[in-house]
């Protein structure tokens, strides 16, 4: 799991990193607001617009939403950011990955050790591991980390979604592998956003189930821990960074050209042609395959393009003259409609104290 970039370094384009809504934004707040703490210092920590609330279009960038959460965090001293029914005092994850890491020989266990550990805290989220033998015969085992949430006053499913996706992460991390699954569950109805559920998870998502649970093979459990005290100390100082990284899992067409468009930043970008040869299909089938998936050639990169100025602008070390020119552009005016168009708000909006 890549380190999120230091909070002022200029924006990496080998990698853009997705940007991330302002519904999340206020989903994470909400918890806060009730216990009365202050919104706006909360926002102006972590270097966001408080005006962008109020912006359905407007999105901020992963560093952004990193040092939102860790405000949250501290003000309240509370890592369920105010919606569970007890706090969960700052510092629990971090013991709880030192129980995990030091005494646990592969994943099971892991796992086993982390849903226990949390057990202790009337608050913390419930979580355990269930193994199930495939039911037709050219199918795996399937594994799966079952979630219960029921306590938490979480409207906007918003801890839902960071307790799935923590535990991927940090699941993946503990065997330095990336754990593909196979399905994810949600016992809440489809939001709005489900769309960007596939690049958090790269796998089918179903609603209104049962249960929330990870789905993947059984044989992943038996994978070692191979992590060390030295990698969790550095793993803890990046969190919630690499906690929260909102890595694009997608193996859709349109995640495959998203990755070949942000490779070739801060060059050039290549147009459909070179995309279609170097995912060996035809230009007309690359066309087909995004129109099916709801989106088009010219959308992800006007995406991709949004997700990148976000984030330069957000350092502060970039100039809209030099970001328009970067983004292939003929002109900062032309950067201004587009960004507008795309955020609801001026590029100047989302810089230090615009």
């Amino acid at each position: 799991m890549p380190a999120p970039p230091e909070d002022n370094a200029p924006p990496s384009y080998g990698a853009p990193a997705r940007s991330v809504a302002i519904h999340h934004v206020r989903a994470s707040l909400r918890g806060a607001e009730r216990l009365g703490a202050d919104i706006t210092a909360l926002l102006e920590r972590a270097a966001i617009p408080p005006s962008l609330l109020e912006v359905p279009l407007a999105r901020v960038s992963p560093q952004q939403f990193a040092r939102l959460t860790k405000a949250v965090w501290q003000a309240l001293d509370d890592e369920l950011q105010g919606l569970g029914p007890q706090p969960l005092k700052v510092g629990t994850f971090a013991m709880m990955c030192h129980a995990v890491v030091h005494c646990s020989p592969d994943l099971r266990t892991a796992l086993d050790r982390g849903g226990a550990f949390y057990r202790l805290f009337p608050g913390g989220p419930r979580f355990h591991v269930e193994e199930k033998p495939a039911v037709e015969t050219d199918a795996h085992d399937e594994a799966r980390v079952v979630f219960d949430l029921s306590a938490f006053d979480d409207p906007d499913h918003y801890l839902a979604e960071s307790a799935t996706v923590v535990a991927h992460r940090f699941a993946g991390w503990l065997i330095r592998q990336r754990i593909n699954l196979t399905r994810v569950e949600f016992s809440h109805p489809a939001p709005r956003h489900a769309l960007e559920y596939d690049l958090l998870y790269g796998a089918p998502c179903s609603f209104r189930a049962p249960r929330t649970a990870l789905v993947f093979d059984r044989a992943v459990l038996d994978r070692p821990v191979l992590q060390d005290e030295a990698a969790l100390l550095a793993f803890l100082r990046r969190a919630p960074g690499d906690v929260l990284a909102r890595l694009d899992y997608g193996s859709t067409a349109a995640a495959q050209v998203r990755r070949l468009l942000g490779q070739s930043l801060p060059d050039r970008m290549p147009d459909p042609q070179e995309v279609a040869a170097r995912l060996a299909v035809s230009v007309q089938t690359l066309r087909r395959r995004l129109a099916a998936e709801g989106t088009s050639f010219q959308r992800i990169r006007d995406q991709l393009r949004r997700d990148v100025a976000i984030a330069a602008l957000a350092t502060g070390t970039v100039s809209i003259e030099d970001l328009s020119q970067q983004l292939g552009f003929s002109e900062p005016s032309a950067f201004h409609r587009a960004f507008k168009r795309w955020t609801g708000s001026a590029p100047r909006s989302y810089q230090p104290g615009g």
